[in-house]
């Protein structure tokens, strides 16, 4: 398979490359699919990454950092949902802070075809379920949305949230918004079965 794992030493870690996508060079840092591994984790896991690089798995903000500390970084999030629909968003500027300003996330210069649902979590830090460092000041954002995020005072994009097994996850039937969701190309209610987000270098 030619999306193989490597390891990349400087940040000491086995990581998954995406050598297929748009001219490859892609190290992949989460993904969703099946909803095999639980996302609704603390803190401690978020920093240091869970699950498993062939199937569901976050890499680790900490890591996430060290591939994005140097230079400039392109971030790419592919998106699928239930019916078989495939879109995507890229990000020519990415990078996320170290672990003492609870890894801020700076993100700009949008592409793609899913729509802007990270502008408004641009400089925003990290929240987990008991780790509060977002917007709104009465919650916690990631207790509410039942997942871990750049979470603002509010959210336009979930991808950390609960894996639901079907699309629809509308109130008026026992759903609530707290599935994995891009608000710029389908709704809050409107749960997406596939995400994968990846970063490389421009150069």
């Amino acid at each position: 398979n030619p999306s193989s794992f490597i390891m990349i030493h400087y940040i000491g870690s086995q990581v998954y490359c995406d050598m297929e996508t748009d001219g490859g060079g892609w190290t992949v840092f989460q993904r969703r699919q099946d909803g095999s591994v639980d996302f609704y984790r603390y803190w401690a896991d978020y920093e240091n990454g869970f699950g498993d690089l062939t199937g569901e798995f976050w890499l680790g903000l900490s890591k996430i950092h060290r591939l994005t500390k140097e230079g400039s970084n392109t971030l790419r999030v592919d998106l699928g949902d239930f019916e078989g629909n495939t879109t995507y968003a890229n990000y020519s500027t990415f990078n996320v802070s170290d672990g003492s300003t609870e890894y801020i996330l700076t993100v700009g210069g949008y592409s793609g075809t899913a729509g802007d649902s990270l502008a408004y979590h641009n400089g925003s830090r990290f929240t987990t379920r008991d780790n509060d460092n977002d917007g709104w000041l009465s919650g916690n954002c990631a207790n509410e949305r039942t997942g871990a995020w750049w979470y603002n005072n509010s959210e336009r994009s979930n991808l950390n949230g609960i894996y639901q097994q079907a699309q629809d996850n509308h109130p008026i039937f026992g759903g609530n918004d707290d599935g994995i969701t891009w608000q710029d190309w389908k709704d809050n209610y409107i749960n997406l079965k596939f995400s994968e987000m990846k970063t490389r270098c421009n150069n």
